[in-house]
């Protein structure tokens, strides 16, 4: 962008650009205090509204957060490299480990707020297990969310036919060691290929709520469908990841 650009762009996103930079080159480290809105405003001599629009935009680019009576700080949160195609490999789950394990490494990772449920499947669900269109069809419902270091990251919930899975311990909160890809390879239904569908959207309110987002801050949309050997729907993966905490990689082969 040019000097002439730079001038012409809003007041706070120059400031923001400023603060940004900062950040990059080190001057203000995670955890630390950014300057607050009266510093801002001594500063650059600038109103109140434009300084903390300036914060604002840090806050929602995710690299800095509010504390209440406290300020805005630089986020010390390390965002998560999710490694999209080393995660969902048979080497990982078929030994036993999560595939969650991949993205987490040797940071605290806790599932809470597990909930399994059996339920009539949504049409998009039922169209996409090929279960038709009979009212009475009857999907294994899980519904996860997945809390690092402290800071809730990703919803998940996972579409099961309820018929192929029902007393096993994909039904039940723990579905024990490999998860429930383990389980379905147990099952003659183990899971051979699959597909991702992303996009990103901003959150619903509930979402913002229970992944404590900040104001702005979008979330993204990862649909993974698995396939068994003979082309067969086994599992659909719905879920909703905090955009400022992940990096999605996936590595090809040309």
């Amino acid at each position: 962008m040019s000097g002439g650009d730079t001038g012409r762009q809003p007041k706070y996103q120059r400031i923001a650009a400023q603060l940004r930079a900062a950040v990059e080159a080190g001057e203000y480290g995670p955890g630390e205090r950014l300057p607050g809105e009266n510093d801002l405003m001594a500063e650059h001599g600038v109103a109140r509204m434009t300084a903390r629009q300036a914060l604002g935009v840090l806050q929602t680019e995710g690299i800095a957060e509010a504390r209440k009576g406290a300020g805005v700080f630089v986020r010390d949160f390390r965002p998560i490299r999710r490694r999209g195609l080393e995660r969902l490999a048979h080497a990982q789950w078929g030994e036993g480990r999560s595939i969650w394990t991949t993205d987490a490494g040797d940071r605290e990772l806790v599932v809470d707020s597990v909930e399994v449920t059996e339920e009539d499947a949504p049409v998009a669900i039922a169209g996409v297990l090929s279960l038709g269109d009979d009212e009475e069809v009857r999907v294994c419902v899980r519904r996860r969310r997945y809390v690092l270091d402290g800071k809730p990251v990703l919803l998940s919930t996972s579409y099961l036919p309820a018929e192929l899975v029902a007393g096993t311990p994909i039904a039940q909160p723990d579905t024990g060691p490999g998860g429930m890809y383990a389980r379905l390879e147990e099952l003659g239904r183990r899971p051979v290929r699959f597909r991702e569908e992303i996009r990103s959207r901003m959150p619903s309110a509930q979402e913002a709520d229970r992944l404590a987002l900040s104001s702005g801050v979008p979330v993204v949309l990862v649909v993974r469908t698995a396939f068994d050997v003979e082309g067969r729907v086994v599992e659909v993966n719905d879920m909703v990841l905090d955009a400022a905490s992940y990096i999605l990689e996936y590595d090809f082969e040309g």
